[in-house]
């Protein structure tokens, strides 16, 4: 299981209210503390919007355990199926495997200890029950803090429901939150009333805040106590709390100008965050132009019902789950809904077409940020296409379009969880199903799942070949290349990749995918003795990815140009390339690229006279290929380099010693790897530049170092 994380472990570094904005709840935050001091799983209840979700949030942070905190928020998810993607989106995993996303995370907190939190689970509670309850059960070092409207009814479970603010409290948030937005308020009994009708529900206080912008404190209250009479028949001291919320939203909603309530009901189509280029395209027009909605949303933002948050994709919004299901029951009952699912199914249409063709362009690290921003809504478009039936071509077209996010980003899993449900429709639009299929065969490959990859590729072949598609005929017969590269069939698969590269220029056809095809082609000639011409091919993959700005597949050709300076005997030049290839596979995310380089600095380490540390590098790499899948591909050409490292690594160390520093790497984590490999730097003198035969011990780098016997088995180390 991968380890990879991204942030420093606290909270997900997004967290649903900022920390400093904390007022109040001392005495219910040590409370909760204690709880989290005593109990592996503890609930904090209470209606929406009374303020779980940021205290849970400031008593996680002061209880971090030895290996952080981490958030997941789950109010986006819709699928009960996602919950278990979620959780391994949010800790940061890469998994290439075929494995189940629970086996991932099984695998990745067995001997942690750290807290996670769960927040909004209320509408998938089953789901999240299941999950918690055999989390707790196999994980010792684990605890969870569930935040929700209900409890998960699970054994050992302890339940904190959460009351609103008392009233001084509650005033003074009201005046923090005033004084954020405009002129100082003063404290009087005015202001006192208006949070005694508001119960103290923080939401409800923080949405009137933002009215004191314009109203007196009084003005304020009187229009507030005729809303309350109004709808409660003078009952108002009996009012439920949750109904007072709904009441102080209700209450924001009406006071809203028109265009103010249009956009708050049309917001509610996305899911998590969404930037302002969405909300102009999905939301406007009918009523809305899109040059008035950044004012209306400015509106919104100043009255609490919409948060601004700055992400790695730049600034974003988001409108907290309470607010949106108001604003979605409003759109249903305009009967827009319909039109603006589909809006927003055709936003993240065209944003998907724009990623895949920008992929290959200087912007391919802007298009991975903006993709893992925009997976929720990708989601729950690609669930709007699966539910329409006919709208599924295009979510063949989606699940198609992101390939090089599944394959390049670590989304393999997700990825494929896609792309078999949309290749099972009979849509009618065999382009969409054909690209769906050889991406479906691709990411097989990737996961080692070599059956149904080929079974995916040639049923695409077949389709194309029939139907005269040769775009899908050149990608199939590309995959099938590629996957008898790693099945040792380098006869085959240079015949099949250079007729594919030919089909190709054939049809104009050149992106990462191409490209990606002439260094596996590159591979082959390689592994069969022709390292000059492998050499020629990643040289020519080079020079045009330099060209374009794209560094995903150059990574890979740096890869095959290192493999070649090694047998060169130019050990520093092998040693740059590699730097240089493993930094690129790791900011994508690209498990494959990152372990296959890894493996690669070990030979290097070792033949610049560093066993040990050879050693400890191809024990980093055992284990990060358990998420990859097979080590090495089960290809013996792969593993040629890996057993000559172990050989003479072995030699220089012993076998006890040897296994001792394979025994050190293999306790690394993806990160503590990497920088270790990257950030080492050798005592030893390099070795001059020469033919590299001393390195070789003997060893016929054209062939195979394994007995084809061995193939499909797992290597020592």
């Amino acid at each position: 299981m991968q380890d990879h994380q991204r942030g420093d472990g606290l909270m997900d570094g997004n967290l649903p209210l900022e920390l400093n904005a904390f007022v109040g709840r001392s005495a219910e935050l040590a409370r909760l503390e204690r709880l989290l001091g005593s109990a592996r799983l503890v609930t904090v209840t209470g209606a929406g919007g009374v303020g779980k979700s940021r205290l849970a949030a400031r008593a996680a942070a002061r209880c971090a355990p030895r290996d952080g905190v981490w958030r997941v928020e789950l109010a986006p998810v819709r699928d009960p199926a996602f919950v278990d993607y979620a959780l391994v989106e949010a800790l940061g995993l890469t998994d290439h495997t075929t494995r189940p996303p629970r086996e991932t995370l099984l695998a990745h907190l067995a001997e942690r200890q750290l807290l996670l939190v769960l927040d909004g689970f209320e509408h998938l509670v089953e789901a999240c029950a299941e999950l918690v309850g055999e989390l707790l059960r196999q994980v010792p070092g684990l605890t969870v803090l569930a935040v929700g409207r209900r409890p998960l009814a699970l054994a050992g479970e302890r339940v904190f429901p959460l009351v609103p603010l008392g009233e001084d409290e509650a005033v003074e948030l009201l005046l923090n939150r005033a004084a954020e937005r405009g002129p100082a308020v003063a404290d009087g009994p005015d202001l006192r009333e208006v949070c005694r009708r508001l119960d103290g529900i923080p939401l409800a206080v923080e949405l009137a805040a933002g009215r004191l912008r314009a109203l007196s404190p009084g003005q304020l209250l009187d229009r507030l106590d005729d809303r309350f009479r109004l709808l409660t028949c003078g009952e108002r001291d009996a009012l439920p709390r949750h109904q007072t919320l709904r009441l102080a939203i209700g209450w924001s909603h009406e006071l809203c100008a028109p265009r103010e309530r249009l956009l708050w009901s049309r917001l509610s189509v996305f899911a998590g965050q969404f930037d302002l280029e969405a909300v102009e395209y999905v939301c406007s027009g009918q009523g809305l132009k899109a040059d008035d909605v950044l004012d209306v949303l400015t509106e919104l933002l100043a009255q609490s019902v919409v948060a601004r948050e700055e992400t790695p994709a730049g600034t974003r919004y988001r409108m907290l789950d309470t607010v949106r299901a108001y604003g979605a029951e409003w759109l249903e009952a305009t009967g827009d809904a319909a039109r603006l699912r589909r809006r927003h199914r055709d936003w993240y249409l065209g944003l998907a077409t724009w990623c895949e063709l920008d992929w290959f362009s200087p912007r391919q690290a802007e298009v991975a940020a903006r993709v893992e921003a925009e997976l929720p809504n990708l989601r729950s478009a690609l669930e709007h296409c699966l539910g329409e039936a006919e709208d599924a071509h295009l979510g063949q077209y989606l699940a198609g379009s992101l390939w090089f996010y599944w394959a390049g980003c670590g989304r393999l899993s997700e990825g494929r969880h896609w792309l078999e449900q949309v290749v099972r429709l009979d849509t009618g639009h065999e382009q969409s199903r054909l690209k769906a299929l050889w991406v479906l065969g691709y990411v097989a490959i990737l996961q080692g799942d070599t059956v149904p990859a080929l079974a995916a590729l040639q049923e695409c072949r077949e389709e194309a070949e029939h139907s005269g598609d040769r775009t899908a005929l050149a990608y199939a017969e590309h995959r099938a290349g590629c996957l008898a590269l790693v099945s040792d069939d380098m006869e085959r698969a240079e015949r099949l990749l250079e007729s594919a590269l030919d089909r190709y220029q054939e049809i104009g056809e050149l992106n990462s995918n191409v490209l990606m095809g002439q260094v596996e082609l590159a591979m082959t000639r390689a592994f069969q003795g022709d390292l000059p011409d492998a050499v020629r091919l990643c040289e020519d993959v080079r020079r045009v990815c330099e060209d374009h700005g794209e560094r995903w597949t150059r990574g890979y050709a740096l890869y095959v140009l290192a493999y070649a300076a090694w047998v060169d005997g130019d050990l520093p030049r092998a040693r740059d390339l590699l730097t240089e290839c493993l930094t690129g596979a790791h900011a994508f995310h690209d498990l494959l690229g990152s372990v296959l380089a890894v493996e690669l600095l070990a030979l290097v380490t070792v033949a610049q006279g560093d066993a040990a540390e050879a050693a400890v590098l191809q024990g980093a790499a055992s284990r990060m290929w358990r998420s990859v899948g097979l080590s090495l591909f089960g290809s013996a050409y792969y593993d040629a380099p890996h057993e000559l490292c172990e050989a003479t690594a072995r030699e220089r160390l012993g076998d006890e010693r040897y296994a001792e520093c394979v025994a050190e790497g293999a306790r690394l984590v993806r990160e503590a790897a990497v920088s270790r490999a990257l950030e080492r730097t050798l005592d030893a003198v390099p070795s001059p530049r020469g033919p590299a035969r001393h390195a070789t011990a003997g060893l016929d780098m054209h062939e195979p170092a394994a007995s084809r016997a061995r193939k499909g088995e797992e290597t020592a180390g």
